[in-house]
């Protein structure tokens, strides 16, 4: 069985940084591509940030510059550090991994709250 578990969302003012990780457990063989997402009440879930085991990256154009995605595989933990952050980064935050188990799927994690306000 596997398990996906978020941390580090929280409350921070304009300008501010946090934070992300999110670690997953189990009996896992390795893990693919590891994302980040976010969605807003009314809006579609969209992809913030991704990064492959060879350690490449994308980003989604609102992120480059202020968000950095990191993983570490020995702990199987993906990061995002936000930085320079605006209210309009204010929502649910999901990581996404592609976990090769007994089978390859992909997993998400519970969602962390990200508000940026004054």
């Amino acid at each position: 069985q596997v398990q996906v578990v978020e941390s580090g969302g929280g409350l921070v003012q304009p300008g501010g940084s946090l934070r992300l990780s999110c670690a997953a457990s189990g009996d896992i063989f390795a893990i693919g591509v590891m994302s980040w997402y976010r969605e807003t009440p009314g809006k579609q879930r969209e992809l913030v940030a991704s990064i492959r085991n060879s350690g490449t990256t994308n980003y989604a154009g609102f992120a480059k510059g202020r968000f950095t995605i990191s993983r570490d595989n020995a702990k199987k933990t993906v990061y995002l550090q936000m930085n320079s952050l605006k209210p309009d980064d204010t929502a649910v935050y999901y990581c996404n991994l592609e976990v090769i188990a007994v089978f390859k799927r992909t997993y998400w994690g519970q969602g962390t709250q990200v508000t940026v306000s004054s």
